[in-house]
């Protein structure tokens, strides 16, 4: 049997993604959470840990946090008995 798992990296790797906008600050606090929301979704499909953070260009501050447990061991059998049979 051999069992996969998700491991914590050991060594801990960010990605910083950076946008210039050109929007207003008023426009930027409007789109924000659209932006958020939509980002979110697609990781939370995705079985790993995040944070979203944005930053503004007046400085309001929007994060979210993805789910920080990893999901449980997957068992998976080694081989098929008929396949185990036919390599003998």
């Amino acid at each position: 049997m051999i069992i996969r798992r998700n491991v914590t990296c050991i060594s801990r790797r960010v990605v910083n993604l950076r946008f210039t906008s050109t929007l207003t600050p008023e426009d930027e606090n409007a789109m924000v959470p659209a932006v958020l929301q939509t980002l979110t979704s697609i990781l939370d499909l995705v079985p790993i840990a995040y944070v979203l953070r944005i930053d503004t260009s007046d400085g309001h501050v929007y994060e979210h946090r993805g789910p920080a447990a990893p999901a449980a061991a997957e068992v998976v059998p080694a081989m098929d008995q008929r396949v185990r049979a036919f390599e003998s």
